[in-house]
């Protein structure tokens, strides 16, 4: 299986904290509306088959849903899933939430899904280039795959992890794993030997002063790649 079993533990013990906006996952919460409007400006949502991979407790899922597509969120966290469900019911927005590899899905699923989305979840796994195999598998001839990631060099290292997990404490300490931090030009590769286009770059930065958070040019650290499959 295509994942850390210590990864998986450590946002399992957070994993009933996942729908408290002040809680660890507060970054999240705010970079979810900049992401969901990235993804809808390049693939409308209304109407669409999505699949989010690396779903966590439906942050992203939910609010795709309620753009009007039909959602289905993918994890291997177990209780992640479980916070994800019992808050789909909460909030009415319906979500099909399924405890499978990625992998394992686009076997069953290839070719089903106008958009796959995997956010902040590549810099997690023993072997992202076989995630991006498999969300080309499962996007549709002309569908698109989003991804969002974390690059690999020491400005990365100095803002994502010594700045957001001990300074400004944004995030636990250990959240990530700076071998495991991607560089857009590896990433444009497991892309395009998947057999996908990347389609373009977005950095997303912080200002610690404002604790706002923004898209821009700056792929140095935080950046999101947009892919489409060909037809």
């Amino acid at each position: 299986m295509n994942a850390d079993p210590l990864e998986l533990q450590k946002f399992s013990e957070l994993a009933h904290r996942w729908w408290d906006p002040t809680s660890e996952f507060r970054p999240l919460h705010e970079i979810n509306p900049l992401r969901l409007e990235w993804i809808n400006a390049r693939a409308p949502l209304a109407g669409k088959n999505v699949i989010d991979i690396g779903c966590g407790g439906g942050i992203l899922s939910e609010s795709m849903a309620r753009r009007g597509a039909t959602v289905t969120g993918i994890d291997l966290g177990e209780k992640a899933l479980k916070v994800a469900d019992l808050h789909s019911l909460e909030s009415g927005v319906q979500v099909r939430y399924k405890l499978i590899a990625a992998e394992e899905m686009a076997a069953q699923e290839p070719d089903q899904y106008d958009v796959v989305t995997c956010m902040e979840m590549l810099e997690h796994v023993p072997d992202p280039a076989a995630i991006v195999r498999a969300c080309a598998a499962l996007v549709k001839p002309g569908g698109h795959v989003f991804f969002s990631t974390l690059n690999r060099n020491p400005k990365a290292y100095l803002f994502a992890v010594i700045g957001a997990e001990y300074v400004l404490r944004l995030l636990p300490k250990g959240t990530h794993d700076y071998d495991k931090f991607i560089t857009p030009s590896e990433l444009s590769q497991f892309i395009r030997s998947a057999g996908l286009e990347v389609q373009g770059f977005k950095g997303m930065g912080y200002n610690p002063l404002t604790k706002i958070y923004s898209l821009n040019d700056d792929t140095s650290v935080n950046y999101l790649v947009a892919a489409r499959r060909p037809l």
